[in-house]
This record gives C-alpha cells, sequence and structure tokens, in this order.
C-alpha cells in the first residue's frame, strides 16, 4: 500500500485525467436507471464486454420490471446464460423486480439504502446506479479502483470500504462526480494488475507505486 499522497498531488492528477477525457462514462449499456440497475448485478464476477454481450437483445425487448417479471426466469437465462453464477443473478434479477413493481410503482428508487435493500445489489451497485443515473458523486470501488487506490497513493484503504472514504475525504469535490470513471478506467486500461503500463501513464511522475514498469 502506498502512502497517502497531498491534495496538490491528488489535483494535478485529475486535472491530467480531466484533460484527457473531461466526460467519462461508464461501459456497461443501459436505456434507464432499471435496465442500469440489471446490468450491473450482472456484471458481478463478469466483464462489462460480456454483460453486454448478454443484454443486447434482452434490452431491446425489456427495459422495464413488469416487462421482466412477463419476460419469466427461463427465458431471462436464455439471454444471460454466457455469464457467471447466471442462475443466481436471474434469480435476484426477478426478485428485484417484483419488488419494485409491487413496492416502488415500477421505479427505481434514489435512495443507497433503497438500492441496497434490493436482491443482488451491494453497496458498489448502489453506488454505480446513483453516479451514472443521478450523477450523484458516489464512489462504487471495484478491484480496478481498490488496485489503482493503493498503488498511487490517491486513496489507499485496506478494504473497498476505507478506500470509498479515502476517495471522498482527499479528492477534490470539483472532481468528485467522474473520479469512480476516471479511475476504473485506468485501472482497467492502464494500471493493470499483472502488467501495468507505466511507461506510457499519465501520471507516472506523480504516482507513488514502487514497482513500475520500465
Amino acid at each position: 500500500m502506498a502512502k497517502q499522497l497531498d491534495f496538490h498531488t491528488i489535483r494535478e492528477i485529475f486535472i491530467r485525467f480531466h484533460a484527457a477525457e473531461p466526460e467519462p462514462k461508464g461501459e456497461l449499456d443501459h436505456v434507464n436507471a432499471y435496465t442500469l440497475v440489471v446490468a450491473v448485478a450482472l456484471s458481478a464476477q463478469a466483464t462489462d464486454a460480456g454483460v453486454n454481450k448478454a443484454t443486447r437483445k434482452l434490452f431491446e425487448i425489456v427495459t422495464t420490471p413488469r416487462q421482466m417479471l412477463d419476460l419469466g426466469e427461463d427465458r431471462l437465462i436464455e439471454h444471460i446464460k454466457t455469464i457467471g453464477l447466471y442462475r443466481n443473478k436471474a434469480k435476484n434479477v426477478m426478485k428485484l423486480s417484483r419488488i419494485l413493481v409491487d413496492d416502488y410503482g415500477g421505479e427505481v428508487p434514489n435512495s443507497r439504502a433503497a438500492l441496497e435493500s434490493l436482491p443482488g445489489v451491494g453497496r458498489k451497485t448502489a453506488n454505480v446506479v446513483l453516479n451514472m443515473w443521478w450523477q450523484f458523486p458516489a464512489q462504487a470501488v471495484d478491484t480496478h479502483i481498490f488496485r489503482f487506490g493503493n498503488r498511487s497513493g490517491v486513496a489507499p484503504g485496506k478494504d473497498v470500504n476505507a478506500v470509498e472514504r479515502s476517495i471522498e475525504d482527499n479528492i477534490p469535490v470539483d472532481f468528485q462526480q467522474h473520479a469512480h470513471h476516471w479511475m476504473i478506467l485506468h485501472g482497467r486500461y492502464h494500471c493493470k494488475a499483472r502488467k501495468p503500463l507505466c511507461p506510457t501513464c499519465l501520471i507516472r511522475d506523480l504516482c507513488e507505486y514502487e514497482d513500475k514498469t520500465v
């Protein structure tokens, strides 16, 4: 775990991220808040590309929890069976769809507590939905962000909750909205687990990672 970077260094890092990509976007395909919830729930232990491939035809015919209930679990499985843990995920999607219809009038709630109460929706999923759909500066910490935060010193922490708090505490407010996407994309495509692309990294001179590749 790298030492915590100072405020000015962190600001410079995010200035560079912003200059390179002013409006970073999540890579999960969706058409509304409901399909975003479903897509993020399906993405656990799966790649965004794999989820997008599985949901491409699904979201052409299902965009509401009522339509999902009408589709049924067996037909849902046919669409998502290429995704890991698809049977359990299908059960959760059906359960959360039922709750949304019965308790929320078919609408996705926009509070973290309400989202986390849905089957298959944890804090990370709730934060992704709050950030991507409602533009709330929630920080969803996945493996990429956890790795980048600890390697670089931007947001070190022993677990995902500690890293989330570190992001909220140490990243300047004006960069909070897009911080999650900048970090996840940097971790996914540059600060990789096995062979980070340090020689071409735009923050190489600011990063605290001791084992930079050459």
